[in-house]
């Protein structure tokens, strides 16, 4: 799917893999993912100036090299350790790339691009927890990602339930996820849109695998029904 929104133009490549180019010529990828779920299938673009990854789930060294030039900086949340992921044995830092991590909720700049980022988890008291009662994506283990590029600021906001954090959050392009099971599902979503009043709201992370299958026509009439634009992949 592809959205041409000012200066920008956005993919959203499947679960959730995201790229934005703007008219300037930069391009950025977040949380780009394995051929496995549809991304970039059969693809090596190798065009990313900037790489961001959330967390340790779409944290994936294969994937970053598809996508990533040779000059690319690749930041990541401070908690990604490749010890802790069964499918992975090579640390961000081995990466042939300028390697960043970040904590959330802090700001920083990367040449021409503003960033900032957020807390991204699940509620332990919430509906997003595994048999055990644990939440899919603890707090402290995962962010969201702010970038502006081009004059327009884009918001993935991670693997997270809705979070008070995000309801004053001003950005322009809003990228939520709305699958449900491991993220706030599409009722959430469109909420938290009715509250946050971006100029354009783009959904990813549903529809990949059978625990995020979603309903994005409902939440396009949803999200219409509280006057924020709303776009969806037509497929």
């Amino acid at each position: 799917m592809t959205v041409r929104f000012g200066a920008v133009t956005v993919d959203w490549l499947g679960l959730a893999t995201i790229r934005l180019a703007g008219e300037t010529g930069v391009v950025i990828y977040v949380d780009p993912g394995p051929e496995e779920y549809g991304v970039l299938e059969g693809s090596n673009p190798r065009d990313g100036d900037l790489i961001l990854v959330s967390h340790d789930h779409h944290y994936d060294p294969d994937s970053i090299r598809r996508v990533a030039h040779g000059d690319a900086i690749v930041v990541v949340h401070e908690s990604i350790d490749a010890d802790e992921i069964d499918r992975i044995d090579e640390r961000p830092e081995d990466l042939p790339y300028d390697v960043e991590r970040v904590r959330a909720d802090e700001s920083f700049v990367l040449g021409p691009l503003d960033l900032f980022t957020t807390p991204a988890y699940n509620d332990p008291d919430g509906p997003h927890v595994d048999e055990r009662g644990d939440p899919y994506h603890p707090e402290g283990q995962g962010c969201g990602f702010a970038v502006t590029v081009d004059g327009v600021t884009a918001f993935w906001p991670g693997d997270t339930d809705a979070l008070s954090y995000h309801e004053d959050v001003d950005v322009d392009l809003f990228l939520p996820p709305i699958g449900g099971t491991f993220t706030m599902d599409r009722r959430e979503a469109a909420e938290l849109a009715g509250v946050t009043v971006p100029d354009l709201v783009l959904p990813v992370h549903y529809d990949t695998f059978p625990a995020i299958e979603a309903d994005a026509d409902a939440f396009v009439v949803d999200v219409a029904n509280r006057g924020v634009p709303v776009v969806i992949d037509d497929q």
